[in-house]
């Protein structure tokens, strides 16, 4: 199993040890929340680069507005609501 995930599951009380069909609905609710945190934090910690040109700033502009979109579109399909911290 991927490590990252690895380690996420064990943050949530599903261990490797134990099988799916021991998992709780709370356990794998709170794995697949954790899951799609990590998702939506690369999304929105995704370095831009933007030059030294008005091309290039609209470019970022572009590239973020897109990243926007994928990002409400990941909440919206796993109906996930983004913790405002």
């Amino acid at each position: 199993m991927n490590p990252k995930i690895e380690a996420l599951a064990e943050q949530h009380g599903l261990t490797s040890q134990g099988t799916p069909d021991h998992w709780d609905q709370e356990h794998l609710e709170k794995f697949a929340e954790a899951i799609i945190a990590e998702c939506i934090d690369l999304i929105e910690t995704y370095r831009i680069p933007v030059g030294n040109s008005r091309s290039g700033e609209l470019a970022a502009e572009w590239t973020w507005d897109a990243l926007e979109i994928i990002r409400h579109n990941i909440c919206e399909r796993f109906d996930y609501r983004v913790s405002s911290t």
